[in-house]
């Protein structure tokens, strides 16, 4: 698993995401959207990083580079010290891993952005795949969030999951297989 700027080839895997019936619920991506709409929603997703809204990343399998879902890790609140990341995998890559080793490089990733100490994960506490996603990443659950977002014109509760930078060592960034990793300039490259 690598993570790597969108490319247009990706189309099939924005389509497959959104025919999630909740993805599109929580973001800009359309509902069973067609290619040029997939193509418009990986353009936002290129300009997040130039907007100061903070980094997307296509998550793409090594071997084959096909895109298998999409993280990012928003930085609007970088200036109080914090980050939210957000990630979502197609429904055809899953239960492969691809969200776990995608979001420990994420954030093996934001740790080297000096100003961080804290990062943040909301996720609803119904969505039992992407807590696990959390526990294996060495988030800790902070409680629930009571009408914390309208999602899909209703008030929602949300989880908090959060990993602070003093967390032990060995539960951030990549482990030591090799996983992928980003380097300070955004760019995608694999550990050693």
């Amino acid at each position: 698993m690598v993570l790597r700027p969108f490319e247009d080839a990706d189309v099939p895997m924005v389509q497959d995401l959104s025919t999630d019936p909740y993805v599109p619920l929580i973001g800009t991506l359309p509902s069973r959207c067609d290619a040029p709409e997939a193509l418009a929603y990986m353009e936002r997703q290129r300009l997040r990083h130039p907007d100061g809204t903070g980094f997307s990343f296509a998550i793409a399998d090594t071997g084959t580079g096909h895109a298998l879902g999409m993280i990012g890790l928003w930085l609007r609140e970088l200036a109080s010290g914090r980050a939210q990341i957000g990630y979502a995998v197609a429904p055809r890559a899953r239960g492969r891993g691809a969200g776990s080793d995608a979001l420990r490089a994420v954030v093996g990733f934001a740790w080297t952005l000096p100003q961080l100490h804290r990062l943040e994960l909301h996720v609803e506490p119904w969505n039992m795949p992407s807590v696990a996603v959390a526990h294996r990443a060495g988030f800790e659950y902070e409680g629930t969030l009571r009408s914390y977002r309208e999602i899909g014109g209703v008030r929602r509760d949300l989880d908090a999951y959060a990993l602070i930078r003093t967390a032990p060592p060995d539960t951030v960034g990549p482990p030591e297989t090799g996983m992928p990793t980003v380097i300070t300039d955004g760019r995608p490259t694999s550990a050693p």
